[in-house]
């Protein structure tokens, strides 16, 4: 029976596992729940704030605003534009059309957790935690009236003298008004009273309300490109799972088919270790030449004598000395080795460099320590 050729069978091979990938991942991503980003006005999530632009879209006629905010309607006044914790802070160019379109009569309104980097917003963590119960706060408004309200946010809002303060608790300002032109911003840092799990509790709902009466608006816009303008998986929300997942197939077969094809990509590298002779080379030889003719004395010696020059270069020692007349200057420079275990050294020392003969045990022994000592001194 004549068999297929070997490379034949690799691709028959590769090609079920590839369909048997597709498959998989077709089952999985079409049973997976379908996941909302947090603070999108299309979004029926606990995090989304769907319920609330629902609510404005039937009441107010509110629509969503998906665009650059160069192109926010200028000519028009009252319009009041809603951004809810915004997934990135605008360019300068950008938040140069948002003045404008504020300095023309309209208004935003701003739910984010720390709004500092926007609007030349100042914050800052508050001093003292007050007693409460849980993150529940009560929260009072200019009007001296209270309510009950939920604050996650670790920080509060520094308002200037220009600035109208809305919403304030025991930790600090909550809300306040500020003028542009004609127009003006209000913000709030407690983006969690709109979401979809907690518009209904607390006082979050007359809360919002309020804000929203602030600016009087007659016509609304949840702004969406703050969420999705600059957004990588925004983009590519806009494709079919199963065009993402033949995609990524596409891609893998492509791999595998130049790696198959033994493509290279890049210049041809020589190995240094080719064309170069390393310096240690010959310190490597003599090393293997004394520790093969069991030369310990001689290697132990050539040691102290570089520790010696070392010692006049570093700590002006002279290298003329003998070891036993050099106590006294190395117990004022050798600062981490006590004066009785520097005496014990030189004493050793001057018993081994005298040996004729040293085992491999006393050469390694005092190899260390005078390796300790080298150490020591170039470092200082």
């Amino acid at each position: 029976m004549r068999k297929l050729p070997t490379i034949s069978r690799s691709w028959i091979g590769l090609t079920v596992l590839l369909l048997l990938f597709i498959l998989i991942s077709f089952f999985i991503y079409s049973q997976k729940p379908k996941s909302y980003p947090s603070y999108v006005s299309d979004s029926p999530a606990p995090t989304g704030v769907k319920a609330f632009y629902t609510y404005v879209k039937n009441e107010i006629g509110g629509k969503t605003w998906s665009y650059s905010p160069d192109l926010l309607p200028k000519e028009e006044s009252h319009q009041l534009l809603v951004m809810v914790e915004p997934f990135f802070t605008p360019d300068q160019k950008e938040m140069k059309a948002y003045l404008d379109f504020m300095k023309a009569g309209n208004t935003i309104l701003l739910f984010k957790n720390n709004p500092k980097g926007m609007f030349d917003l100042n914050t800052g963590p508050f001093e003292e935690s007050p007693s409460t119960s849980k993150d529940l706060m009560s929260v009072t408004n200019q009007n001296h009236v209270t309510f009950k309200a939920e604050m996650n946010s670790f920080i509060r809002l520094y308002p200037t003298d220009k600035d109208q303060l809305l919403l304030n608790d025991a930790a600090g300002a909550v809300a306040l008004k500020r003028t542009y032109g004609q127009g003006q911003l209000i913000v709030t840092i407690a983006p969690e009273w709109m979401t979809n799990g907690n518009l209904l509790n607390h006082d979050h709902l007359p809360l919002i309300l309020s804000l929203l009466d602030e600016a009087k608006p007659q016509n609304i816009l949840f702004d969406e490109y703050l969420h999705t303008g600059k957004s990588t998986a925004g983009q590519l929300a806009v494709y079919p799972m199963w065009f993402l997942i033949l995609l990524l197939q596409g891609i893998l077969i492509m791999i595998l088919w130049l790696w198959n094809n033994g493509k290279r990509f890049g210049p041809i590298f020589t190995p240094r270790e080719d064309t170069v002779r390393f310096s240690d080379e010959g310190i490597q030889a003599l090393t293997a030449w004394f520790i093969r003719g069991s030369r310990y004395q001689d290697s132990i010696r050539i040691q102290a004598d570089y520790v010696k020059h070392l010692l006049q270069e570093h700590w002006r020692i002279p290298y003329s000395k003998e070891w036993r007349d050099s106590v006294s200057l190395l117990n004022m420079k050798w600062k981490h080795m006590p004066s009785s275990e520097i005496n014990s050294f030189i004493n050793g020392l001057e018993i081994i460099l005298e040996k004729e003969k040293l085992s491999k045990q006393e050469y390694l022994l005092w190899s260390r320590k005078l390796d300790r000592l080298r150490k020591e001194v170039n470092e200082g």
